[in-house]
């Protein structure tokens, strides 16, 4: 299934652009989703244990399945005062 990344902050601006396109398996999951994306832009390795996902506006755990036509975020943590 086709699954289009949105891409924010740092995540952004390490990748070049404001989303990916990425060719996952029907039934996967944000963890392969991170691996996935680190294959496929290793820029963002180094910040992907760190950010957060949100799978159609909700946060997702590692384990949650991304279902067909599901808009996801990639969400870098925030710091700042």
């Amino acid at each position: 299934m086709n699954v289009r990344v949105q891409l924010f902050a740092v995540a952004r601006q390490l990748a070049g652009r404001d989303a990916i396109e990425l060719v996952l398996p029907e039934g996967a999951t944000i963890s392969q989703l991170r691996q996935s994306l680190a294959a496929q832009v290793p820029q963002l390795a180094s910040v992907l244990p760190h950010v957060m996902f949100a799978v159609d506006s909700e946060y997702a755990d590692d384990d949650r399945t991304i279902s067909p036509g599901a808009a996801v975020a990639c969400i870098p943590p925030v710091s700042g005062g």
